[in-house]
């Protein structure tokens, strides 16, 4: 998979930047949590978001009993 985008080295520590612009776009800010995950043999990083313990969705997200739940998955429950 070939791609464009910005360059950046790692630190001696690992650490690497992302770049300003990308934070951005993508809605990022500092302190905000990020995931980090492997897909096939890439490394992705991606804005964290909670989702559905079920199905990962991050709509109509309701807390039940320390879980979070989804819209669909609430009536598929038959809790809707």
């Amino acid at each position: 998979m070939k791609t464009a985008g910005i360059v950046r080295n790692l630190d001696n520590l690992g650490r690497v930047v992302i770049p300003k612009e990308m934070r951005n776009l993508l809605g990022i800010n500092e302190g905000d949590p990020v995931e980090i995950a492997k897909v096939n043999n890439d490394i992705v990083i991606r804005k964290y978001s909670r989702g559905c313990i079920f199905c990962g969705s991050d709509k109509e997200i309701v807390e039940f009993n320390k879980a979070l739940v989804c819209g669909g998955c609430r009536k598929a429950l038959g809790q809707d």
